[in-house]
């Protein structure tokens, strides 16, 4: 499992996945799929996250599926960038829009 805060368009949220790379192409159709077509993906610790959630992190943990799941925990964007020091954060990465032809 992973945690990871997603910088979006209207700021960050808080996500946990079952997916084993912030990386992968199957994650970031989840996340289309909700709207989010443009974002950088830190991963963060995920014991961090749960003593900072913690029955909330347990609930949504427990929903989670074991493959190919993707979980919201926080939406609330600045309650999310504040909990979390800039140094908390792995390396980042970048999912570009995909521009269609018309």
């Amino acid at each position: 499992m992973k945690a990871a805060m997603i910088f979006t368009g209207s700021g960050p949220i808080l996500i946990l996945t079952s997916f084993d790379s912030l990386e992968n192409p199957i994650l970031a159709q989840k996340l289309g799929a909700r709207g989010i077509t443009k974002y950088i993906a830190y991963e963060l610790s995920v014991n961090r996250v749960k003593e900072m959630y913690g029955t909330r992190f347990s609930i949504i943990c427990g929903d989670l599926s074991q493959t190919d799941d993707l979980r919201v925990l926080d939406i609330d964007g600045h309650h999310i960038f504040n909990s979390f020091t800039l140094e908390e954060l792995g390396t980042p990465v970048y999912f570009p829009m995909r521009h269609v032809a018309q």
